[in-house]
């Protein structure tokens, strides 16, 4: 069954201010990739190495409803893999080393990066979401909790 709005009976029709203000997005990347706090850059975003805190100790923004999920390993695997793989073929052209000197050299150099990167990483796509009102940083939107599979719940 679908919904039909006349003119004038939609909201955004209506004249009503739907307009949300306008989140600074890159100020708020700098703020996530820091590990600060992406609203008022002062309180600290993560608990642990990558465990995000629940709130700003600051200001109180609410984080726990944050999606990062698997995007921050993917774009951490890419800009590794665009540092390391060019480097190392550079190397190899001009150079030429034993492959024991690419293996002590690119190896150490590629966990450096993949560890050093994580964090920056996953605050800077947190802050994100938060600056374009994504998931559960939106206060007017309903949750976006995963609907539960019937099939699951009939095997009580």
């Amino acid at each position: 069954m679908s919904v039909r709005y006349e003119i004038g009976d939609h909201p955004e029709d209506a004249g009503e201010d739907t307009a949300k203000p306008k989140r600074p997005v890159i100020p708020a990347m700098l703020r996530g990739a820091s590990g600060r706090c992406m609203k008022c850059g002062e309180g600290r975003l993560f608990e642990g190495f990558l465990k995000v805190r629940d709130t700003c100790s600051s200001c109180g923004e609410e984080f726990h409803h944050h999606r990062a999920d698997d995007a921050p390993p993917y774009f951490n695997m890419t800009i590794v893999g665009h540092i390391i793989v060019p480097a190392l073929l550079i190397v190899e052209v001009m150079w030429r080393p034993a492959i024991w000197v690419h293996m002590a050299l690119w190896i150490p150099l590629t966990l450096i990066l993949a560890f050093g990167l994580m964090r920056p990483v996953k605050g800077a796509l947190i802050a994100l979401q938060w600056a374009l009102y994504m998931h559960g940083f939106d206060p007017d939107a309903e949750d976006d909790l995963p609907v539960p599979d019937p099939a699951l719940q009939d095997r009580r």
